[in-house]
């Protein structure tokens, strides 16, 4: 299938979503990967991440005029070695999701909603967002709520972030696109508020943030 879709948002940043329907040969192909990341890659044991790593490599191609390099930091937040253009990314069995921006920091995450997320109703909601889950679509909302947390969390680039205390997302009627507000409590007390896009497509979340 390749590209999914791309979106520019209202800010300039861009979304592009690759859907992976390719064999791992082809992948590697469409990738251009360079032969130390190949290696890299060819040490993982799991055939279903090698794909999505190479597809990330291949969306990168299908995005950039030029030739991207991606690196990572210790702390597994990734960037483009070769270009200043901030980068986030995330993927699923299905589909890799990334937001490029070339000025401000920012953070995506996707979920397939096939995943039972009941889990993170214990582990990263406040008090407050339980008691807003409607029981009629409560793993979607628990899908969103993670990925909007997720998506904060990647954007942020702090260690050791206790969802559940320092991440807030406000109450939302679920829509199949949408906007949600969130605020990031650092452990000095500071808050910072942020504002978040989300959309559902083919049975997967996606929720991103810029700024």
């Amino acid at each position: 299938m390749g590209l999914y879709f791309r979106k520019t948002l209202e800010n300039k940043a861009e979304i592009a979503v690759w859907q992976i329907t390719e064999t791992e040969e082809q992948l590697r192909e469409l990738s251009c990967t360079p032969n130390d990341e190949l290696e890299e890659i060819s040490f993982i044991r799991s055939e279903s991440l090698r794909k999505q790593k190479l597809a990330v490599r291949a969306l990168l191609n299908e995005v950039f005029e030029e030739k991207v390099y991606l690196g990572h930091h210790d702390n597994g937040k990734p960037f483009l070695e070769n270009c200043i253009t901030n980068i986030s990314i995330t993927h699923t069995e299905k589909y890799v999701a990334i937001i490029i921006d070339d000025d401000e920091d920012l953070g995506i995450d996707m979920e397939s909603l096939d995943r039972d997320f009941s889990a993170v109703e214990k582990k990263a909601l406040s008090e407050d967002e339980i008691e807003d889950l409607d029981s009629s679509r409560r793993n979607e909302q628990l899908a969103i709520y993670w990925c909007a947390k997720e998506a904060i969390f990647k954007r942020m680039s702090q260690n050791r972030v206790d969802f559940a205390e320092q991440i807030e997302v406000e109450d939302f009627n679920l829509k199949g696109e949408g906007e949600l507000e969130a605020t990031f409590t650092h452990k000095d007390g500071h808050e910072e508020e942020f504002e978040l896009g989300y959309m559902i497509f083919d049975r997967h979340v996606l929720v991103w943030v810029v700024g």
